[in-house]
């Protein structure tokens, strides 16, 4: 039973992949992760080199995966309770983004910790259109909708509190691909929303944008509702979101378009450190 290491994403993928692909649900952070970095190469998310690992158990099989790309925090899967103390002993981790049982028996191993989010992963069950539906419609944003897109992805990160990360290559790349959606009302652009590519048979609905003046008419639930049916069309077996559990007026939103609660994750650091990054990627 050993950790192994490496910066290498396709040497992490090989060894570590399949494992993932048979969990894409509760794995579909690491796995758009993984995705980027072998896309965009190994700075991707930053101009430190990832640390990529996978804890093997007695029977040799792949029992929990590790992605870290500092200075967002270590992304642990599916890690069975013997791998976390040679985790902690092996890396100098310092926040964590993990299902709730393993947070909790990584924060074991510091003097403190603090709760820096709650996530609830959601995968999408019968959709239910909403219901009044809002005035508009739906549209594919296009390149010619840049600097819309770009102020309105800077908007999100900041009603987050993260930074936006690399919104021009986001537009770029979601505008090309079809991963984009705009409600237009009346002809005015209203809300928004994207998914990720789709990966082991799933896609990722992220991020939902709603400027603070169309809030509470239906448009983010309207725009969710559509980029889920037609990522489901296209051939998605499983459609998810992440959500934070301190948002109620968005877990309402997804539950009531047909959303339904996989597992919880948390996002937490040592006492003392700075606040994480959580990934945004896709």
């Amino acid at each position: 039973m050993t950790w192994t290491f490496t910066d290498d994403v396709d040497v992490f993928l090989d060894a570590a992949g399949g494992s993932l692909a048979a969990r894409p649900a509760e794995n579909t952070l690491t796995l758009t992760v993984t995705a980027a970095l072998r896309r965009h190469g190994p700075h991707a998310f930053t101009e430190q080199a990832p640390v990529l690992g996978w804890w093997r158990g007695a029977d040799g099989g792949v029992a929990g995966t590790l992605v870290r790309t500092p200075p967002h925090p270590a992304v642990l899967n599916g890690l069975v309770p013997e791998a976390v103390g040679p985790l902690m002993a092996a890396l100098p981790i310092t926040g964590v983004n993990a299902d709730r049982a393993t947070a909790e028996a990584v924060a074991a191993h510091w003097p403190g910790h603090r709760v820096d989010e709650e996530q609830l992963l959601y995968r999408l069950g019968e959709l239910i259109p909403p219901s009044p539906a809002p005035g508009g419609r739906a549209r594919a944003a296009t390149p010619a909708d840049r600097e819309l897109l770009l102020r309105w992805l800077h908007a999100f990160a900041a009603d987050i509190g993260q930074p936006a990360g690399h919104p021009e290559r986001a537009v770029e790349e979601r505008t090309a691909e079809g991963r984009l959606t705009l409600w237009e009302d009346g002809g005015v652009p209203v809300s928004m929303a994207g998914v990720s590519p789709r990966i082991a048979g799933t896609v990722r609905v992220a991020p939902v944008y709603t400027p603070p003046e169309h809030r509470g008419r239906g448009y983010a639930a309207a725009v969710t509702a559509e980029v889920s049916r037609a990522a489901r069309e296209a051939g998605a077996d499983e459609v998810l979101l992440f959500a934070d559990l301190a948002n109620p007026t968005s877990n309402g939103v997804y539950v009531r378009i047909g959303y339904r609660a996989v597992s919880d994750r948390l996002l937490i650091s040592a006492e003392g450190t700075a606040r994480p990054r959580p990934l945004s990627p896709g």
